[in-house]
């Protein structure tokens, strides 16, 4: 809503620029006492054009830039005597918007015109004509605007590189102290749940040696000892790959598949496309993508069969995983902790990522990594 408040006035103002100098050019070409008719209006009409034509400065700099020197050269051979202050306003917002070459061709190519164009018009002999074009005052301008919009450009293009640079940093400070809690939360977590496991699993030690009925709460109690210390290992693993440790990558994928294979269902590994180099952090994300997926695979889908599939593309590198699991089109999935972290992963590396039942039953997670964004 701000935004479109401040296009609004930008509009504004520029077409309160082109009218203001549009009625300058016109009062001062009144002033010169010139005909209504023929070269006269046409002379008029340039006047007009040439201040009007700003208004589209922001739009198109450079048109703008060739109309309003076009209008000076022509107001100029039509007898208006008139200063190309329209031209100056061009030149100022053309080098604002980056266009210095163009700019500075256009100039050059006005500045020769313009004594021709004062010769033509009959109202100076020639040495007046060449003197005028090349007045110091009207060079100076001409220089004076150049650099104006030079250096409004370079500022606003620090303020946005300052403000890139303050995301940046603000966004790694947070995933700094996001990785921060979450190793304490590991190291406070670890001894508790190692104590809960240990005890749990000498109460049933001792129970069956006696000969006693191992009760259910104990049974599962212990259950989940061992669940949480697996998920605290898989948490650890997850945090020490931060550059620390040599990370894994997708030189790992046919091991992490075979390991996978030796579990209740059969895993495959299909790799399509020209392989190429790929930044380590893409090369990490899709490692916990497979790893996660088959991790979900084994807890969860009941499966008999995966696929894992990894595609290499010009600019990005797709991965599918796909079960013939349990799950069906008309159950909604529950994301969990995993697939938020993978979504996580994905999206700070700007791709896209899906996971969904598929339509022929079982389970599949797609997604894309550019290549390029992420090195």
């Amino acid at each position: 809503m701000n935004k479109g408040r401040f296009r609004v006035r930008s509009g504004v103002r520029d077409w309160l620029i082109a009218v203001g100098v549009a009625t300058a050019l016109l009062v001062t070409g009144l002033s010169g006492q010139h005909s209504v008719t023929g070269v006269g209006l046409l002379g008029y009409v340039l006047l007009a054009v040439g201040g009007l034509a700003l208004a589209a400065g922001r739009r198109a700099p450079v048109v703008v830039l060739a109309v309003t020197g076009l209008c000076a050269v022509g107001y100029q051979a039509a007898g208006f005597d008139v200063a190309a202050v329209a031209f100056l306003f061009a030149v100022y917002a053309a080098v604002r918007a980056g266009h210095r070459a163009v700019t500075v061709a256009v100039s050059v190519a006005v500045l020769a015109a313009l004594p021709l164009a004062a010769l033509a018009s009959g109202l100076h002999d020639t040495g007046e004509a060449f003197a005028q074009a090349r007045g110091a005052l009207e060079i100076a301008w001409l220089i004076a605007a150049g650099a104006a919009g030079e250096a409004l450009r370079q500022a606003e293009r620090r303020a946005d590189e300052a403000e890139r640079t303050r995301e940046e940093t603000a966004r790694r400070r947070a995933d700094e102290e996001r990785l921060h809690i979450a190793r304490e939360l590991h190291d406070s977590l670890t001894h508790q749940i190692s104590v809960i496991k240990v005890q749990s699993e000498v109460a049933v030690h001792v129970a069956r040696k006696r000969g006693d009925d191992v009760p259910e709460a104990l049974l599962a109690i212990r259950e989940a000892g061992r669940e949480a210390a697996r998920e605290l290992r898989a948490t650890l693993e997850a945090l020490r790959d931060d550059g620390t440790a040599p990370p894994h990558g997708l030189d790992h994928l046919p091991e992490l598949v075979e390991r996978a294979g030796g579990t209740a269902f059969r895993t495959t590994l299909t790799i399509e496309g020209q392989r190429h180099d790929v930044p380590a952090a893409v090369g990490r994300t899709v490692y916990r993508i497979v790893q996660e997926s088959l991790t979900n695979i084994a807890r969860h889908a009941d499966a008999t069969r995966a696929q894992v599939r990894i595609d290499y593309r010009p600019d990005t590198v797709a991965l599918q995983v796909d079960d013939d699991g349990k799950a069906t089109p008309d159950a909604a999935p529950v994301p969990g902790m995993g697939l938020l972290g993978m979504r996580e992963r994905v999206t700070a590396l700007g791709g896209s990522m899906r996971a969904a039942p598929r339509g022929e039953g079982g389970f599949t997670v797609q997604a894309e990594l550019p290549v390029e964004r992420a090195s």
